[in-house]
């Protein structure tokens, strides 16, 4: 049985050691010239924590705001295991895609490369996806972030035993090798998921069906994102597209947004995600994830993610006879008519569920999530380090990866209309120069297997170094196919690719010059 409300369970949270975790460390002397660049996140939002912790510290604005208790509690219910009955972290399901925030993001970070998709596998950041590729829209008969789990008498949508990820190897136009004779592997993933697998009727043909594999971000830093202000991105689109770079259509047109380059029904531009599907951070990754990962609702998501469309998996559940037989057990308070199928697909369907996360823990883990410091540069003043720093912008990397970003006043708003814009309840980054090394804008690489649509926003580069001690992984890119920064590097290569004058340029380098590059962007 699902229980439906929330209460804050203090006892549960042990200050002592989450101080331990957080130990402030020691702030390094930056060398001349590069004191800027080394606080990533702005005087507000850099921490100088470079342990195996760096990504989970909060921002100096989260303590100067007297925050930090709220930043704890919220922090718990990231790392804690979401169960049925257990207050204040019960309400999972009826379906879901994970019992936890942290088991997609290890360390806080990026998900890591897996050979089988298992939900329960610790680090498993993948999010299936299943699209229609003569129109690459998704399969409505799932949910856009398609579950593969679910608490009895329910069923996952998606048998996760029948996926299969195969890796294969590629080899581009120029064998795998440099010039100079350094070879590279390059490897991409094929994703299997058999017609039988899927637990409702699709909506698509079966035949007309791919499947992709997108992994979970790092999500530090994502306040100071969300600080960016509207016109600077807008700016930004402008310029790119007066350099002739092709933007994707659906986000940018004739010079402005396009309709579809808004979220929502608000004014505000997407930037957020590989598909850049989300906008203002307060209804975005995280905000989202607490509810449509582990279907846990609260007062303004009172409702269960389901599908895309929601009624396909509530009718194959109503008409289920083994959902039907249990389900008066699962929840004895929705015997609302007599009639299992009715009531089975009335609950599913309601959208004035209880709430079951309160919503002063909801404000905690939004305090936490938008309260996250990105790690500061480190070794900037290396000469190596600043030899790649210099050929990184000499043969155009920062096109795409743009290293710096001013943030405006934080004004910030949600379109759910939780929060109210400023909302003193959370912590806000106006007016701090921050380097996250992306443009936020969607560019083609033409990968093999590529992402839907082809279209993917350009990942933030700030704090990646970190990742092997943070994460216990080095993986990149959109579905981890890299290794290490030289395979995510050569996978910008085709022909076709937004980055191949910039991929034959670094070819060009010597093998010197290439480990200058490779270590600069470890340094960010």
């Amino acid at each position: 049985m699902r229980k439906t409300t929330l209460i804050l369970c203090t006892a549960l949270l042990a200050t002592s050691l989450w101080a331990c975790k957080h130990d402030p460390e020691p702030e390094p002397t930056p060398a001349p010239g590069v004191d800027e660049e080394t606080y990533a996140g702005g005087l507000l939002g850099t921490t100088f924590n470079q342990s195996a912790s760096a990504y989970e510290d909060p921002t100096p604005a989260v303590e100067q705001a007297g925050m930090v208790n709220a930043f704890k509690y919220g922090e718990f219910f990231f790392e804690h295991t979401v169960t049925q009955n257990n207050p204040p972290f019960n309400g999972l399901g009826p379906v879901y895609v994970r019992s936890s925030c942290e088991s997609c993001h290890p360390g806080y970070g990026h998900g890591r490369r897996m050979n089988r998709y298992r939900a329960d596998d610790w680090a498993n950041g993948y999010l299936l996806v299943v699209y229609d590729k003569t129109t690459n829209a998704y399969e409505k008969s799932v949910a856009g972030m398609p579950q593969t789990k679910a608490v009895a008498p329910f069923k996952a949508p998606i048998d996760e035993e029948k996926i299969t990820i195969d890796w294969l190897t590629y080899t581009d136009e120029w064998g795998n090798r440099f010039p100079d004779g350094e070879t590279y592997e390059l490897i991409y993933p094929e994703v299997n998921i058999p017609q039988d697998a899927f637990y409702a009727p699709l909506d698509a043909p079966y035949g007309n069906l791919a499947f992709r594999l997108e992994s979970t971000i790092g999500i530090y830093g994502t306040g100071l994102i969300d600080a960016i202000d509207d016109d600077s991105l807008k700016a930004q689109y402008q310029k790119e597209s007066d350099m002739g770079f092709e933007l994707n259509p659906a986000i940018w047109a004739g010079g402005d947004w396009a309709a579809s380059g808004y979220y929502g029904n608000t004014n505000h531009p997407k930037r957020f995600t590989y598909a850049l599907s989300r906008g203002p951070l307060q209804d975005a990754p995280g905000s989202n994830a607490i509810w449509n990962i582990t279907n846990v609702n609260r007062s303004n998501k009172r409702s269960h993610y389901l599908s895309l469309t929601p009624s396909i998996y509530a009718n194959a559940s109503a008409s289920d006879p083994d959902v039907q037989a249990a389900f008066y057990t699962y929840f004895p308070e929705w015997n609302k008519t007599g009639d299992p199928a009715t009531d089975i697909r009335n609950y599913l369907l309601c959208d004035t569920l209880p709430a079951e996360m309160s919503d002063e823990d909801y404000v905690n883990f939004m305090v936490w999530h938008r309260g996250l410091a990105v790690p500061a540069a480190r070794n900037l003043g290396d000469e190596t380090v600043q030899r790649g720093r210099q050929l990184f912008r000499e043969i155009g990397c920062t096109l795409c990866h743009r290293p710096s970003w001013e943030t405006g006043d934080d004004n910030f708003t949600d379109p759910t209309h939780f929060f109210v814009d400023g909302d003193s309840r959370l912590p806000r980054y106006p007016h701090q120069k921050i380097w996250p090394y992306s443009d936020f804008v969607q560019h083609r690489l033409y990968m093999e297997n590529d992402i839907r649509t082809g279209w993917c926003r350009t990942t933030p580069l700030w704090g990646r170094g970190l990742a092997p001690i943070c994460s216990g992984h080095a993986d990149r890119l959109h579905d981890c196919r890299a290794r290490n920064v030289i395979e995510a590097i050569m996978w910008h290569g085709n022909r076709q690719s937004d980055a191949r004058r910039s991929v034959e340029k670094f070819r060009a380098l010597s093998k010197a010059d290439r480990d200058a590059v490779v270590k600069f962007i470890d340094a960010i």
